[in-house]
Formats: C-alpha cells, sequence, structure tokens
C-alpha cells in the first residue's frame, strides 16, 4: 500500500480549485471527467510522484445510479482536504485483509487511464474518510508520475479520528509522512515548496 494522491472536495470544482490554490500558491492543471460518478476533477503534481485533486460533483453529467465515491453525494461546507488514497498491487487481495467497509473493486476508465478503485456501496469509507480509498491503477503511466511537478513536496499527512489507533493497527502504514492522532475527523497536509511551508486542510 503506497501514498498515490491526496483529494480536496468542494460544492462546485471552482471552489474546490480555489481551495487548493489559495492555500498552496499554486495553479492548478487541467482534469477530465469521471462519467461512472458523475463527478469531475482538475490534478496539480506534487514531488516524489504523488499528486492532489480538487474534486466535485459535475453538475453537467445525469447523476448516478449508485453513490458517489468520496461521499460527495453527502458533502456540504466550505471545500476541503477529504481523502487520501492508496495504490495497491492487487485490488481484491488487499481487501481481503481489510474490513468490508472499505469498498468493493469498480472498474473505471478516462481517456487512456485504467483502474480499479474500492468504492463502499453508500460511499462512505469507514472512520468518516481517514480510512484511504484503495486503487489499483491498470496503466504503464501512472498519473503521479506523468503530471509536472508543481515543486511542492509532501512532508507531513496528519490523520485526526477518535479512532486513530485502530487505523493505525489495521492499516500499518508504512510511510513516515503520514501520522495518525486521536481527535475529531480532520486531514491536514503539510507540504514544502518554492513558497515555504504551506498547510492544506
Amino acid at each position: 500500500m503506497i501514498l498515490d494522491h491526496l483529494a480536496v472536495a468542494g460544492q462546485t470544482l471552482e471552489a474546490a480549485v480555489a481551495h487548493v490554490e489559495d492555500a498552496l500558491g499554486v495553479t492548478m492543471g487541467p482534469g477530465g471527467q469521471h462519467r461512472h460518478f458523475a463527478t469531475h476533477n482538475r490534478l496539480i503534481g506534487l514531488d516524489e510522484g504523488l499528486y492532489l485533486e480538487a474534486i466535485a460533483i459535475d453538475p453537467a453529467q445525469p447523476a448516478p445510479t449508485a453513490a458517489r465515491w468520496f461521499d460527495l453525494d453527502r458533502f456540504s461546507g466550505p471545500p476541503r482536504l477529504c481523502n487520501w488514497i492508496c495504490r495497491v498491487a492487487d485490488l481484491e487481495a488487499a481487501l481481503a485483509g481489510l474490513p468490508k467497509a472499505a469498498g468493493a473493486p469498480v472498474a473505471l476508465s478516462r481517456g487512456d487511464l485504467r483502474w480499479k478503485m474500492a468504492v463502499p456501496a453508500d460511499g462512505r469509507l469507514p472512520c468518516d474518510g481517514a480510512f484511504p480509498a484503495l486503487i489499483q491503477w491498470q496503466t504503464t503511466a501512472l498519473p503521479g508520475h506523468s503530471l509536472a511537478s508543481s515543486g511542492l513536496r509532501l512532508t507531513r499527512l496528519e490523520l485526526a479520528h477518535p479512532e486513530a489507533g485502530w487505523l493505525r493497527d489495521t492499516l500499518s502504514f508504512a510511510d513516515a509522512r503520514v501520522v495518525f492522532v486521536p481527535g475529531d475527523f480532520a486531514i491536514e497536509a503539510r507540504f514544502e515548496g518554492p513558497n515555504g511551508t504551506r498547510v492544506l486542510r
């Protein structure tokens, strides 16, 4: 399980993008549409093969028949860092060792990209979204490696939740940048880059 990317949600894509750009002092690049979930996004590359997406419901697409990923059907309030996404080599095998609430594989595509994502039936990941979404890329060119880097380097990803201990023990996540702390649910990412230290919540 390897950290792949971070997601910032908003009630509109414009609001999510503005939140990222204001917090990090960068300009986000283009993205695209996710027809399966009727969402759209914009992307920005980070150092070390990571990337960040701003995501929201796409009002130009018809509503999906199933719940949207990242619990976007219930999203309200200001834009915020809402989820972290980890890639695995074998999604089914990874899910076999995790709670059922981590989701079931959904086959997805956009352009030349092909991937499988673990999505819960109700769209809600465990621990209010402090649990990572799992992805298995089925392409040789990973988005995090093909996007030009913004020069931002993730130095800390803090996941606060009352069940922080359970998350730490269940995931056994071997990335020193990722820290689980007890408290009310919140996700905070700290970056170093051309504009110094920047924090995204």
